[in-house]
């Protein structure tokens, strides 16, 4: 699996803790992390919340990611920017019971987590066991077990919902602000990760124009 971290503005300095954290969990277990920024306080190419929605439908969407781990200052924001875009099912994560329930009952492909509120002493060790539940075994399987199937079904009834409720991710980018699109998917890595990873022909040419004009 390739997992994708997107820091927004305000909590950039807490970049490099999160990647090592994640690197810790997640690559015994056979997983890649590729890290898409912010690279750090100082960084010159700002995400707000809103565009670490839209650099995270671009990931997943084209294959590129297979799952996002992202975050604001109460995760809120991140979130529900993440949610606007197909192909995108986002939870909202404070602790490692709320990362195992949303793996097997909502079997998402993005987390938004607080990295402000709440994140004080011992808030790297809730960050290692939040990663822990949310990609230790196969997710979807139900919880409680006896569940399973009603949440499995949902989930199938919410996936479909999805397709008919939203437009393709290629229709929806062209008609965005191109500055705000642009600032999203220009990180010092962004083209170099995404389009060695990209399976989608048809949205790697919607983002290499986007990204030359």
């Amino acid at each position: 699996m390739k997992i994708a971290v997107i820091n927004e503005n305000s909590q950039a300095a807490k970049n490099e803790m999160i990647v090592e954290t994640l690197k810790k969990v997640v690559e015994p277990m056979g997983h890649q992390v590729f890290n898409y920024g912010m690279y750090g306080a100082e960084d010159t190419n700002s995400l707000t919340y809103v565009q670490n929605g839209i650099l995270a439908a671009v990931l997943l969407n084209s294959g590129a990611a297979d799952y996002v781990v992202t975050g604001c200052g109460t995760g809120e924001g991140a979130m529900l920017a993440c949610n606007v875009f197909p192909g995108v099912l986002c939870g909202h994560i404070v602790d490692p019971s709320d990362a195992y329930m949303f793996a097997q009952i909502n079997d998402g492909n993005a987390v938004a987590l607080p990295f402000a509120k709440g994140f004080g002493w011992g808030a790297e060790l809730n960050l290692q066991y939040i990663f822990e539940k949310l990609f230790s075994g196969e997710s979807g399987q139900g919880y409680p077990r006896e569940r399973a199937v009603p949440e499995q079904r949902n989930k199938k009834i919410l996936d479909q919902v999805k397709k008919v409720t939203q437009r393709e991710l290629t229709d929806i980018l062209p008609e965005l602000d191109r500055e705000l699109v642009k600032g999203a998917l220009s990180g010092a890595h962004f083209s170099e990760y995404f389009f060695s990873n990209c399976k989608c022909e048809k949205l790697a040419a919607c983002v290499k124009d986007i990204l030359m004009s």
